[in-house]
């Protein structure tokens, strides 16, 4: 069953990047953050470190297609390899695109 996150939001507050990420973003000033216009950064920032809430502004705001497109182009090089791994798992991105989790090289 899929869910509709954009329901659970007021309309106005998904225009806004929820303030609690804003530790995130320290080398920025996050009230010039643009959800649009830095929408990679944005993306990246809350995947890597996001919590429920977060992630869930994440899917209400861009939705699964552009966060799985986003993980397909840049996902590999800009988040942490748990994290990616994780994000693969959860949008069902193809199998090629993970690495293999063995426990021993041999």
């Amino acid at each position: 069953m899929a869910t509709d996150f954009s329901l659970m939001y007021n309309p106005n507050m998904l225009k806004t990047i929820p303030s609690t990420s804003a530790p995130f973003f320290q080398e920025y000033s996050f009230s010039k953050l643009d959800a649009d216009e830095h929408a990679a950064l944005v993306i990246e920032r809350l995947m890597a470190y996001g919590n429920r809430e977060e992630v869930r502004w994440l899917f209400a705001y861009y939705g699964r297609p552009r966060l799985l497109e986003w993980l397909l182009k840049d996902g590999r090089r800009m988040l942490p390899e748990r994290r990616y791994q994780l994000w693969c798992v959860l949008l069902s991105a193809a199998s090629e695109n993970r690495k293999p989790t063995t426990a021993w090289n041999h």
